[in-house]
């Protein structure tokens, strides 16, 4: 089954990956010690993995006010980028490609990771949800609305996360502007009731991503930078669609054709909300039309219906998520029509080798 649509291989720009299994980003929260700095655990995880088209990195956090989960590696210190070296000549030895998500997660942090001080947000919605701090899951806390000048630093720590995350060899870098993060807190106007030039209508909500896209550009080409969405979230982090969301989601995506980006990454409505008023179930099918570069899908693929969404000319490349952790060499089990093993999700989020690098591969399993 060599032609499987999700085996060809694909061009982003001047990038040329050999097929379109793309690795989603998941945080493991491995980096555990004192810089959050990425260890050699970490670059074993990503070698193991660098069959898949591309790597996308689990969330890295641009600067200490953008942390919100344990153990999560930053890309905001020296430290981080040499740590990171490893893990992108590791995957490049294998042939692999990899690019760095930045991170920022705004309202989704807690005190506990902000030396006692509140994190920050669009405005001062709690979004009554759980955050995941060194003591364990606790309730989130209204966050502080940022001021003008401090979104205006949140745009050039993103700049400087591109600009370390290419000095450390990352062949290119995802915005993350999704799942209930800072970015997705400014489009939506349940977390966001801003009455400056930062809220109120789609352009003003939108504005602060072309900023920090504008920003990124003078210091990475755009060819090398993709971005992260996830239109139809309901329900979690705090953020529910309302009339405004899918709107909103129009402008943004069209306007995202002036850059000639690396690609666009979208996540697939939950079957569990396609009742809810103003959503829109079917997100590659909606988008593909809209937007004319690369799309990336996400959201629950299987070997079969990723190669369908392709076929049907809906989507590019297909992102796994769950299914790359238990299965370090996803595209030759696809190739192979292999049976998928299954991951201990018990260990999702646990320190140390067990459920992170002890799966085998298929060549290993039978050996």
């Amino acid at each position: 089954m060599e032609n499987q649509a999700l085996l060809q291989p694909i061009k982003l720009n001047n990038l040329e990956l050999n097929n379109r299994v793309i690795m989603a980003p998941m945080t493991r929260s491995r980096a555990d010690n004192e810089g959050a700095v990425p260890n050699d655990l970490m670059v074993t995880y990503y070698r193991q993995r660098a069959g898949a088209g591309l790597i996308v990195s689990e969330g890295s956090p641009i600067s200490e006010q953008a942390i919100g989960y344990i153990n999560t590696p930053g890309i905001y210190t020296q430290e981080q980028v040499e740590g990171w070296k490893k893990v992108t000549k590791a995957v490049h030895d294998e042939g692999g490609k990899i690019f760095l998500q930045l991170w920022h997660v705004g309202r989704m942090s807690h005190p506990d990771f902000q030396n006692g001080e509140l994190p920050v947000a669009p405005s001062a919605i709690n979004p009554n949800d759980k955050s995941f701090t060194p003591e364990g899951f606790k309730d989130t806390v209204t966050p502080r609305e940022l001021t003008v000048p401090e979104i205006k630093q949140i745009v050039q720590d993103f700049k400087n996360g591109a600009k370390n995350a290419i000095e450390a060899g990352f062949d290119g870098v995802e915005i993350h502007a999704s799942n209930g993060y800072l970015l997705h807190q400014f489009f939506v106007t349940v977390a966001n009731t801003r009455t400056d030039e930062y809220g109120g209508s789609k352009e003003n909500r939108s504005k602060i991503l072309f900023e920090i896209l504008d920003a990124i550009k003078e210091v990475v080409p755009v060819e090398k930078v993709g971005v992260r969405m996830n239109p139809s979230l309901h329900g979690g982090f705090g953020i529910t669609v309302d009339e405004n969301t899918i709107p909103t989601y129009d402008f943004m995506i069209e306007k995202l054709n002036n850059y000639k980006l690396a690609y666009l990454h979208l996540t697939e409505a939950s079957p569990a909300t396609y009742d809810v008023p103003h959503i829109e179930a079917h997100i590659a099918k909606r988008y593909r039309p809209i937007y004319k570069g690369n799309l990336i899908i996400n959201g629950g693929f299987t070997q079969e219906t990723g190669n369908k969404v392709i076929a049907d000319g809906d989507a590019d490349m297909v992102a796994y998520g769950v299914p790359f952790i238990a299965n370090p060499d996803l595209p030759e089990r696809f190739a192979q029509n292999a049976e998928l093993q299954k991951p201990d999700t018990s260990k999702f989020y646990a320190p140390g080798a067990e459920g992170y690098i002890d799966y085998p591969s298929l060549q290993e399993a039978n050996a």
